[in-house]
């Protein structure tokens, strides 16, 4: 009979049975799992990097001056030992010798930018058009990121290229012409947005701080709602290490200017504390609340993070090789969109016009400053380079390292005999025709034993996870298993940080 209190008494009394369902419930536990473990395995892969970056970064104001010191005494002293080869200079001296150049040339340039001008410039804008000063900034310095290392490359590829090929390019004088007029608009760019988090800083109702860090909020908005494979996850990854470590330089600027301001008064440093721990919380927990969202709606686990781990772990354990074909501060420019350059000249200038150094007590503390600095690169470089190794062998890369020459397919016979032939001599060739930048020149008989595989930047590395092609197989097959693209063998620059909204 139908009635409503038995209606109400099966409402009261009705069961249901998980159990028959488990498949569907598990998962969705595991998901609650990984989501707690997001920030864990995200916060050590940004840890890693960004201890990367700052590897790089010291090597700019640390081991840079003494290359190309080293660069220039054997070019000075070369007449006295007779020319041995027909080189002047090895392609890394040229390369190390370019950089000091534009790194001095762009701190000089630097010098008729006035920064307290351009403060109380950007402090007598309304906030609203300095919050939409401060996004287009963004989205500028990505896509200067994204062309910056493209410029350096062509430069120094065109300033170590054999001569004895016909000539493709408009010279090398155009070349470092274009790549200083980057690294010194880049570097103004960078000022610019260095003076913004000041003005916002030194607000008094820190309103334009508040709307600042907001927008990182509405980076979530644009990013967990997308679809997202683990390549592109890798991507922004690096984008994320590359800006936080970027957003600590800036917080170092700013807080050399106002403590310059204030006569280095230390009662101010700690007025100064609670925006930057806030400014960094935020980018913080907005990294980790994206991160999670992004792997649950894209069924991704945490392992992930330990596999992107692993292969910035095979770039600079790959780059420390003695045929290696690039620098690692290059490399990791090229990984993360990371150019330290003029970061570099930027944070020269401002510590420059910050600090006066007068009197011999000064520039003893200068020196001790100066070993300090190369003491904290090379103690970094080397534990860096341990848990490298540890995290290649962890993901049983070691193999990748050291392939031997296989033979290859009849139609590509003439290819990879040319290849080979090009990487003896120290040019590493790929299938393409591309070549290296900055590879040394070895002899035959040591680089017999054990062959680096001579590839492009973006296709030497393979994933962790990925299995090992043989090169012997069918051109079928190798076409069938070219689709699938792994972590490491997409453009580092064609998503231009995958966040551009």
């Amino acid at each position: 009979d139908l009635s409503l209190l038995r209606f109400i008494s099966a409402e009261l009394t009705r069961g249901y049975f998980l159990e028959h369902n488990e498949a569907k419930y598990t998962e969705r536990r595991e998901r609650v799992y990984t989501c707690m473990r997001i920030p864990k395995e995200l916060e050590k892969l940004m840890f890693f990097g960004i201890f990367l970056c700052l590897d790089a970064f010291l090597y700019v104001f640390t081991l840079l001056p003494l290359r190309v010191f080293l660069a220039m005494f054997r070019f000075i002293t070369l007449p006295c030992y007779g020319l041995r080869d027909r080189r002047l200079l090895q392609p890394a001296q040229v390369c190390d010798i370019l950089k000091g150049v534009i790194l001095v040339i762009c701190y000089f340039m630097m010098h008729y930018v006035d920064y307290s001008m351009m403060y109380h410039l950007i402090r007598g804008q309304s906030v609203i058009k300095l919050y939409i000063i401060y996004n287009m900034l963004e989205v500028a310095d990505r896509l200067f990121s994204s062309f910056g290392q493209d410029i350096l490359d062509a430069l120094y590829w065109t300033a170590t290229e054999p001569k004895e090929r016909k000539r493709a390019h408009i010279g090398v004088i155009p070349h470092f012409f274009m790549a200083v007029l980057y690294v010194f608009l880049h570097a103004i760019l960078i000022m610019v947005q260095a003076t913004t988090l000041n003005v916002a800083f030194n607000s008094h109702n820190k309103s334009l701080l508040t709307i600042m860090m907001s927008n990182n909020f509405v980076e979530i908005k644009g990013s967990v709602f997308k679809k997202f494979e683990k390549n592109n996850l890798f991507q922004m990854s690096n984008s994320d290490i590359k800006e936080r470590f970027t957003n600590y330089v800036l917080l170092l600027i700013v807080c050399l200017r106002n403590m310059e301001q204030f006569s280095w008064n230390p009662d101010h440093l700690w007025v100064l504390f609670p925006d930057v721990c806030m400014v960094v919380a935020s980018e913080i927990a907005v990294d980790i609340v994206k991160h999670a969202f992004i792997t649950k709606f894209n069924d991704i686990t945490a392992d992930v993070y330990s596999e992107y781990r692993a292969s910035l772990a095979f770039d600079l354990v790959s780059s420390r090789q003695k045929n290696a074909y690039t620098d690692y501060s290059d490399s990791v420019s090229r990984r993360m969109g990371f150019i330290p350059l003029p970061l570099a000249v930027l944070l020269i200038r401002v510590v420059t016009s910050s600090i006066k150094v007068q009197g011999v007590l000064a520039y003893i503390c200068v020196v001790l400053f100066y070993c300090g600095l190369i003491s904290l690169k090379v103690l970094n470089s080397i534990v860096l380079l341990g848990k490298s190794c540890q995290y290649v062998k962890e993901a049983k890369m070691e193999e990748k390292l050291f392939n031997p020459v296989l033979t290859a397919t009849p139609g590509k016979t003439a290819g990879k005999q040319q290849s080979m032939f090009k990487s003896t001599q120290g040019i590493s060739t790929d299938e393409n025709g591309s070549t290296s930048v900055t590879n040394q020149p070895v002899h035959q008989k040591e680089n017999m034993p054990s062959l680096l595989v001579t590839s492009n930047s973006d296709q030497f590395l393979t994933t962790p996870d990925g299995e090992e092609k043989d090169i012997s197989q069918d051109s079928s097959e190798l076409k069938h298993r070219s689709s699938k693209k792994d972590l490491l063998e997409i453009d580092r620059f064609t998503i231009c940080g995958n966040r551009i909204d």
